[in-house]
């Protein structure tokens, strides 16, 4: 029996896809991109939400994220990821390898 619950998500082919299917349409209706980009109320459209995406960063979103990259990210995960790697290389164990527990047979 089929998994009909299966969900599925777009592709980057299809958003290269739609994108193009897109600008098609656009340019069946003889609407200019260029031209409405560069009009005035796109521009300050543009730079409105600019201005606002710098503010988000600014005042809400920049502490936090530089916290979870710094600390969290590299600290924590890379660190470890380099540390491990270098053993491997020099054939030493991992961490893993050195927190498994040990089976000797006789």
């Amino acid at each position: 029996m089929k998994n009909l619950n299966k969900k599925a998500g777009i592709s980057i082919l299809g958003v290269v896809f739609l994108s193009i299917i897109i600008v098609l349409v656009l340019s069946y209706f003889n609407i200019s991109i260029k031209a409405v980009v560069e009009s005035p109320a796109a521009q300050e459209n543009i730079s409105y939400v600019g201005g606002g995406t710098k503010n988000l960063w600014t005042e809400y979103l920049a502490k936090p994220t530089s916290y979870i990259w710094n600390d969290v990210i590299v600290n924590i995960f890379w660190k470890g990821f380099i540390s491990n790697m270098e053993r491997i290389r020099d054939g030493q164990p991992t961490n893993i390898e050195k927190a498994s527990p040990q089976v000797i047979l006789p």
